[in-house]
């Protein structure tokens, strides 16, 4: 598996000879992103769905399978992609790559409900993802929730930083899912340097007893973990 964290909470997934692109908003870098064999979207909100870019993106992948959380498909349902968006709910398997294959990409939806913001945000749906193949590792990517249970993990991705989040929450987050490789962080778009580097050591050192690996993909290109 190869992972590229493209900004945010976005992230290049290359696993099983198939390329997903995870939760490609406002914050990421997508221009030139082609090739690829699904886009899945957590939520509606602009820093995981950008809907300037979206259709740009998809034309340039136009074999791309789209999934979405319920909620946003609806939301872009009168888009001119929308007759390509089909739905990933919790519980919801999707299997990538032909159908004869024994590398066959297996995506999961987990959760349906948005982390609360404050008592004045509604809460939206949130449908994090599991991403499966066979003698790869298993990543969760949980969108903007931290209570979604996904089963046993080797890569959690976990939000940094966000409104409706704080340090403890994501360590905590951690601590119960338990990744046997460690963390990729994602959704810290809003910290400058200093701030997300003291992020990063807080839940390092405390996501685990003993510390918990964290896998700083910021600027570092695809990245490849063995199983």
């Amino acid at each position: 598996m190869q992972i590229t964290h493209l900004g945010h909470a976005c992230l290049l997934v290359e696993v099983a000879d198939q390329r997903i692109l995870l939760d490609p908003g406002v914050f990421s870098s997508v221009e030139d992103v082609t090739g690829l064999t699904a886009v899945v979207v957590t939520h509606q909100h602009p820093d995981h769905l950008d809907p300037e870019r979206t259709a740009p993106l998809l034309a340039a992948n136009p074999q791309a399978r789209v999934l979405m959380e319920a909620q946003t498909a609806q939301s872009v349902a009168e888009s001119a992609y929308a007759d390509r968006v089909g739905t990933l709910s919790a519980g919801e398997s999707v299997e990538l790559g032909p159908a004869d294959s024994p590398g066959r990409v297996t995506l999961t939806g987990v959760g349906d409900r948005h982390a609360v913001i404050h008592p004045y945000v509604p809460r939206i749906g949130n449908t994090g993802v599991v991403v499966r193949a066979e003698g790869e590792p298993v990543l969760y990517h949980p969108g903007d929730a931290l209570d979604g249970d996904p089963g046993p993990v080797d890569l959690l991705g976990v939000p940094v930083s966000a409104p409706w989040g704080k340090v403890a929450e994501a360590i905590a987050f951690v601590r119960r899912i338990a990744p046997a490789q460690g963390v990729v962080p994602i959704h810290d778009g809003l910290l400058n340097d200093r701030g997300r580097g003291m992020y990063l050591q807080h839940i390092g050192d405390f996501g685990a007893d003993g510390g918990v690996a964290v896998h700083d993909l910021r600027g570092a290109g695809a990245t490849t973990f063995p199983r």
